[in-house]
This record gives structure tokens, C-alpha cells and sequence, in this order.
């Protein structure tokens, strides 16, 4: 091993001398050789230079402290503040006062394994995996733990679940709306016209929607981001039609109380037992909009923006949802094999509706 640099368990440490002549212990915070001689050649670079490094100390704070400047920072920050603030809660009561630097992939997997245990569900067991890694990510950029140990905790993956991916038909979708109560049908309508969360439709406000120009402005989404979403002219309608109070700033309310709602279960399964649809959630209303925008041909980046999503890898999951969309690629398949040409069936399938455009897009 070159000589200054040595390794402390599995992170490599990097020893010179200062400009006082004494020896300087320091990590180098990384498990790569390579970072650790980086470190020590910018080191004796500043030293040559008269200049002596400042070396940043990381006291040894407990999760509790962690925890605690986190739940304080998402506040007004993150709609999901309050279901984090309970899951905080819960990890709070397991490691407490432990240090920050005595956390490890082992520590973190026995976690999941004492949740599943316990008859935690995969999808909650990582959604408190999540909370976990972003608690750790605010707490290197806070200068609170190095990265070593943040690495460690990333190094868990995540448990398989199956997402559900549940969405009805235009033709559905129109025999909903038109069964729902007075004051949950334009609540569907903006859903399936905009993808909005649920908690996003409730506590949308008259302040965030501009009909001159066509947006709803949302400040504060689930992922922390500003999001804008156009209104389309069935959206416009809705919104028009509907009643203000100029003392309730909320679109949607409850007329007795002003406030604005927080549950709408008994009505919406009053509604979907009337359309006769099955084994359908709000939230489902969401992915409708999501998938009904790829069976129209629209883009899976623009997707990603109207749903809000962060990763478009959380949009790949509606590429393949149109079933319809798959037995007319199976079709063309089959119109393949049997000989027919590429006009005829670009043509049978109604992708072009005359020839003549056929023709034209082939060409080009």
C-alpha cells in the first residue's frame, strides 16, 4: 500500500504532515484506494503551497438528533409530511439514540425482516425503507454522517411488490361520471382529467387555478416540486360550473362545515356499484389518466411531467398497460407473416385513416 494512506475497517485514511511539522490523520471517506491517494496528493499539494487544510470534523450525532432536524425540515416542505412524521416516529423507537456511524446494511435489512414479521406488507415495508435512505441523504448534505455510511444504508434493496395497475375504459370512465353524486362529479372529472392525487384534488384551491390561462399551479406536491397542469376544455367546463364561496378558498368543500374534504369512500362506492365496476379505488383514477394518455399515443416523458413523477422509471410502468395496444401489435404481427403489405396494414389497423396518409408517412 503507497505510503500515507492506510484503511480503518473498510474506509481508506490518509496520514501527512501539516504545515507545523505534525502529522494529520484524516479519512478520506471512501472505500476506493484511488479517492484516498486523490485526497493525499491535494493535501501535500496545499501544504507545498503554505497553505494548511482545513480538516472538517463529524461529531458523532444519534439518529434521534437526525431524525428530529428531518421532520422539522419536511414540514410545509413535503405534503407527505405527515405519514414520514409517523414512520419517523416508529424509527425513532428502534435506534433512538444509536450513532449515525453505527448504522450498516446489516442493521438495516434486519429491520425489513423484523417488519415483514410482524405482517408488514412489502409496499409499507418500503415505503419506510425510503424514508429511511432520504433521512440519510438530508444527513450527509447536513455534514451530519460521512458517505460511507450512507452508502450502506442505500446498499438495502427494496422488497418485490405487486404494484397495482388498475384502470377502466373511456366508455367506464363516461358511465361513472355520469352516476356520480352532484358534489363528487366534477371531483372524478378534474381526477381523470388532470392525474391529481387525491389529497392533491381536496386541498386544491381557487388560488392555484388559473382558467385565463388554462393551469392549475400545484406549490406543494407529494414530491416536494412546483407541478403545473393544463386544463383542457371538459376540465374548464367543470371548474366553471362550479359554485364559489367567496369564504372557503377551497374548490372542492363540504357546504355544511366550509372545510375541505377529507374522505369521499362511502359516495365513490356508491358510485362504482351504480357503474358496475369492480375492484376500483380512487387512486385507480389516476392511473386511468396515466394510461389513457399511452393508448393515445402521448409520450412517455410528457406523461411523466403531467403525472408529477420524479423518475420517469415510475412512468415505464404504464408502457405496456393497454391490452388493446398489445393484440394490435399481435395483429400487425400476424398481418406480417401473412403477407400483407405495410400500407394495408398501417390502414386496417386505423392508424391512418385515409391511404394517402399512409402512403405519405411510409414514404417518410
Amino acid at each position: 500500500m503507497a505510503k500515507g494512506i492506510y484503511k480503518r475497517g473498510n474506509v481508506y485514511w490518509i496520514r501527512y504532515a501539516g504545515l507545523d511539522g505534525q502529522t494529520v490523520f484524516e479519512s478520506s471517506g471512501s472505500r476506493k484506494f484511488r479517492d484516498a491517494q486523490d485526497k493525499l496528493i491535494e493535501r501535500k499539494r496545499a501544504i507545498k503551497e503554505g497553505k494548511q487544510p482545513e480538516v472538517r470534523r463529524i461529531a458523532n450525532h444519534a439518529f434521534k438528533e437526525l431524525s428530529e432536524k428531518y421532520r422539522s425540515w419536511i414540514e410545509g416542505r413535503q405534503r407527505s409530511a405527515k405519514v414520514k412524521g409517523y414512520i419517523i416516529g416508529q424509527l425513532v423507537k428502534r435506534f433512538g439514540n444509536l450513532p449515525l456511524r453505527r448504522f450498516s446494511t446489516a442493521l438495516v435489512e434486519q429491520l425489513q425482516t423484523d417488519n415483514i414479521n410482524r405482517g408488514l406488507k412489502h409496499a409499507s415495508n418500503n415505503k419506510v425503507l425510503n424514508v429511511l435512505k432520504a433521512i440519510f441523504t438530508k444527513a450527509v448534505d447536513w455534514e451530519m454522517v460521512e458517505s460511507e455510511t450512507l452508502k450502506r444504508v442505500r446498499k438495502v434493496k427494496q422488497l418485490p411488490e405487486n404494484k397495482r395497475l388498475r384502470f377502466i375504459s373511456k366508455t367506464e370512465c363516461q358511465e361513472l361520471i355520469s352516476v356520480c353524486d352532484p358534489h363528487l362529479r366534477p371531483i372524478v372529472v378534474t381526477a381523470l382529467n388532470t392525474g391529481m392525487r387525491k389529497g392533491e384534488i381536496f386541498n386544491l384551491k381557487w388560488d392555484n387555478v388559473d382558467l385565463k390561462h388554462g393551469f392549475i399551479l400545484l406549490e406543494i406536491t407529494k414530491n416536494g416540486e412546483r407541478r403545473e397542469i393544463p386544463i383542457n376544455d371538459t376540465l374548464r367546463s367543470t371548474l366553471q360550473g362550479i359554485t364559489r364561496r367567496l369564504d372557503v378558498p377551497y374548490v372542492f368543500f363540504d357546504p355544511a362545515t366550509g372545510k375541505s374534504y377529507q374522505d369521499l369512500k362511502r359516495s365513490f362506492k356508491s358510485a362504482l356499484r351504480r357503474a358496475k365496476i369492480q375492484d376500483f379505488h380512487f387512486h385507480d383514477l389516476r392511473h386511468t389518466f396515466a394510461s389513457l394518455l399511452v393508448m393515445a399515443g402521448v409520450d412517455l416523458t410528457t406523461a411523466s411531467r403531467l403525472l408529477g413523477h420524479k423518475d420517469i422509471k415510475m412512468t415505464l410502468r404504464y408502457a405496456h398497460l393497454a391490452p388493446s395496444h398489445i393484440t394490435r401489435a399481435v395483429n400487425i404481427l400476424d398481418e406480417a407473416l401473412n403477407g400483407t403489405p405495410t400500407i394495408q396494414k398501417l390502414y386496417n389497423q386505423g392508424i391512418f385513416k385515409e391511404k394517402e396518409q399512409c402512403q405519405k408517412a411510409v414514404s417518410h
